[in-house]
């Protein structure tokens, strides 16, 4: 799914059609980020820092910035949009759903790598 033809149904009132297809890369999207995340928890506590918390919720959530970084691209070469309502209006919602994003995307890498946590350190057998 293009996010082009995403942002122009959102933006351009537009018809999206393939639900079906945009919820299928949705559930991707949330298993590539909890597989990245608990990959990145790994080397981090493979180097023996195991303050993981705050970075696996901000790697998980690190797809909103691209998302927002192409909020102005899309402005900029797809839409017609003008005027400084228009834009402010454009702006601050994408914002808000970049930042919904984050928090959801953010949970969903924290609590997957406290899962993997967890795991491997219940494995841990001390004598």
């Amino acid at each position: 799914v293009s996010t082009q033809s995403t942002w122009v149904s959102l933006w351009g009132h537009q018809l999206f059609t393939p639900y079906s297809i945009l919820y299928l890369v949705f559930v991707i999207l949330l298993m590539v980020t909890a597989c990245i995340t608990v990959s990145l928890t790994y080397l981090q506590l493979s180097m023996e820092n195991h303050q993981w918390w705050w970075l696996s919720l901000v790697s998980g959530g690190a797809t909103s910035f691209f998302i927002y970084a192409y909020c102005f691209y899309f402005l900029y070469s797809e839409s017609k949009m003008s005027g400084f309502m228009q834009v402010s209006y454009y702006f601050g919602y994408m914002l808000l759903i970049c930042y919904a994003l984050f928090l959801m995307l953010g949970t969903v890498g924290f609590f997957s790598s406290l899962v993997f946590v967890k795991q491997i350190y219940r494995s841990i057998k001390c004598d």
